[in-house]
């Protein structure tokens, strides 16, 4: 999955590093696998403002993405690998012995007219779907779930990938892409292999309109503001933020503040946190 660098008949274009797209075999997505999107612009259900910075962008329809994969002993076949505007990774639209269709999310060596199965018995392949339990150590996997039968919740991102270390009781001991390491029940699922459109990182959009394509609007910092709009904003000129620490429009401190509760349940399977940026 290469990158493209665009030619420079335009400013936009310089400096623009868009994906090729040479992996996407299907142009149209499956009817029967959508529904609509409403774009909320980031507010509540009360109409404020919850994430800024958010709004525009084309309409775009959700794919149903079978995260849960719990169709067992039912082989299927990758029919096409897609682009889903929703999210980083492709997608990969699967047909079922028994007819049903469904959408998985597609791994790195994932390819149309491959086989995929979900279940104990199924093979150590890219795409397959088993419990940790019989998941080799030292395996790549993505869609990992944290509670069985809940379906998959952690590393769906492109690119990403969670290797399995050891097991521990009724534990399995793994390591996120964050490098967190973490204890998963035996019985939650994951999918082999690492996730698809690895180059994602290295994109560069361009221009400021890709990112309003995308669903962006523009981002201003807060010493450029008035005191009344920002606890940043004020003074004569460029002026530092004038307080101890950094802080959102809200008060609340940001960049860097921890934010995790201390007496948090799920706290005790974490064995190491992740990296610090």
């Amino acid at each position: 999955m290469p990158l493209k660098n665009l030619r420079p008949i335009t400013p936009g274009t310089r400096n623009a590093v868009r994906p090729s797209f040479e992996e996407i075999t299907a142009r149209r997505p499956e009817k029967s696998l959508l529904e609509p999107k409403a774009n909320h612009a980031g507010r509540n259900n009360r109409g404020r403002i919850t994430s800024r910075h958010r709004g525009g962008g084309p309409r775009r329809m959700y794919r149903k993405i079978d995260f849960k994969r719990y169709k067992d002993g039912v082989p299927a076949r990758v029919v096409s690998i897609e682009y889903d505007p929703n999210r980083t990774c492709r997608i990969a639209l699967i047909h079922y012995m028994d007819g049903e269709k469904s959408y998985i999310l597609a791994p790195v060596a994932l390819s149309v007219g491959d086989w995929v199965e979900s279940g104990p018995q199924a093979e150590i392949h890219p795409g397959n779907c088993l419990p940790l339990r019989n998941i080799p150590t030292g395996t790549v996997v993505h869609n990992l779930e944290l509670t069985p039968q809940r379906g998959g919740q952690l590393v769906r991102s492109a690119g990403s990938g969670a290797q399995v270390l050891s097991r521990e009781g009724e534990y399995v001991l793994i390591r996120l892409p964050s490098g967190e390491m973490r204890r998963v029940l035996l019985n939650c699922r994951a999918s082999v292999g690492q996730l698809s459109n690895p180059d994602h990182k290295n994109e560069s959009l361009g221009k400021a309109g890709a990112s309003r394509h995308l669903g962006r609007r523009p981002h201003v910092r807060g010493v450029a503001m008035n005191p009344v709009d920002h606890p940043h904003g004020g003074g004569e000129g460029r002026s530092p933020i004038g307080m101890p620490g950094p802080k959102s429009p809200t008060g609340k401190p940001t960049l860097g503040h921890k934010t995790r509760q201390k007496n948090k349940a799920s706290s005790r399977f974490i064995i190491r946190r992740g990296r610090r940026r």
